[in-house]
């Protein structure tokens, strides 16, 4: 990661010394957050990222805002440019976009980035890291792990992202351990512990014994370890939840986006004219997606006995998808839907339009799947 933050820190000067004069002495950045900053899971990863902006970059300052409704972003945008006299402003979740685009098309000389979004203009960019890769890692090693051959899975709300990632588990569930079947828990919240401990509760009670989720607690962990069962984590380091019983987990860089975009604005390069075709999709290729339970820890050293051959099946594949070729990606076909439709072709690799229109659930998801193409 240092290497990354060197590289970023050279990028400024060369833009600078390309352009000349900067526009401004100092960059103002606002965050706008779906969840509290102690989630333990995806706020707080981006909070994280955006300390580490703040600590590198002197000309830099930043402000935020957490637990905003999804419905109410516009507002708090107004806000942070109105009375914060924010340059620039983050959005970081989906439910977001609405809002964020608006406000972008209110405010055309300010700058906006939307996480996993879609839609841009002229001042908007998008950003996401995804986990799809992770999460079939994470799957490779719950087949392994299951003894009932039911894993469950908590999620928060049914998009294409969260289904993405759902699929990816599975598929990696699958790979190994054809008769698993995953189990799918819906909680319509991105941040509700009470909630995630009852679908936790419930999958127990289905006969579950190993657990993957999105929602951004670490209750799922935490449930699953007082019934000395094992999990994964999610987006932020949960080793210190459940160190017995933490297999492993997804983890991000959203730092590698943040620096390298505000580098870019500050030196002039990004402007509120020249978004509309800057989207940034970072993998475990770029560095933006990491494996583990926390920084460092690709598994948990106490499960590797568990895993047996899996561990080896799972440290090459994350290689292979390390390469900057990506020389191994899940959604390489065949590959089929719950209902038998070959959803990618024998020898084909989903693309990038195809990953994120994702709304299929591919065979071995068991439950409810809202949206679910017929």
């Amino acid at each position: 990661m240092r290497k990354v933050v060197l590289l970023i820190l050279c990028l400024v000067f060369v833009f600078t010394g390309a352009i000349g004069l900067l526009a401004q002495d100092k960059l103002k950045a606002g965050f706008i957050y779906v969840g509290p900053i102690g989630d333990m899971g995806w706020t707080h990863a981006h909070d994280q990222a955006r300390k580490i902006c703040e600590n590198t970059f002197p000309w830099l300052e930043t402000v935020y805002q957490e637990s905003v409704p999804e419905g109410k972003v516009e507002g708090v945008i107004d806000r942070m440019i109105r009375r914060e006299r924010c340059d620039v402003v983050f959005t970081t979740s989906f439910g977001f976009w609405e809002g964020t685009i608006a406000a972008a098309k209110k405010y055309p000389d300010k700058v906006f980035a939307h996480c996993s979004g879609f839609m841009r203009t002229p001042n908007c960019a998008t950003y996401m890291a995804d986990f799809y890769q992770v999460y079939y890692l994470n799957g490779l090693m719950a087949g392994a792990l299951t003894k009932s051959n039911k894993v469950g899975y908590v999620g928060a709300f049914p998009i294409p992202e969260v289904k993405r990632h759902i699929d990816a588990f599975t598929l990696g569930v699958l790979e190994v351990n054809p008769r698993a079947e995953v189990h799918v828990r819906w909680i319509e919240a991105w941040f509700d512990p009470a909630k995630a401990k009852e679908a936790t509760n419930s999958l127990i009670d289905a006969g579950c014994d190993v657990f993957a989720f999105t929602e951004d607690s670490d209750t799922v962990v935490q449930v699953a370890a007082e019934n000395r069962l094992p999990s994964f984590g999610h987006y932020s380091p949960m080793y210190n939840s459940a160190p017995d019983y933490i297999v492993s987990g997804q983890l991000v860089h959203w730092e590698l986006f943040y620096l390298d975009f505000l580098a870019k604005v500050y030196a002039g390069y990004y402007t509120s004219k020249n978004l509309e075709n800057v989207d940034y999709w970072g993998l475990l290729k770029e560095g933006a997606a990491e494996l583990g339970p926390k920084f460092g820890m690709p598994i948990n050293p106490k499960w590797k006995s568990r895993l047996g051959k899996t561990n080896d099946l799972v440290l090459e594949r994350l290689k292979q998808m390390q390469n900057p070729q990506m020389i191994f990606d899940p959604f390489t076909g065949p590959i089929y839907d719950r209902n038998g439709k070959m959803v990618v072709g024998r020898g084909e690799r989903a693309d990038y339009g195809h990953l994120l229109s994702i709304e299929y659930a591919v065979k071995g998801v068991v439950g409810a799947w809202p949206g679910e193409p017929k």
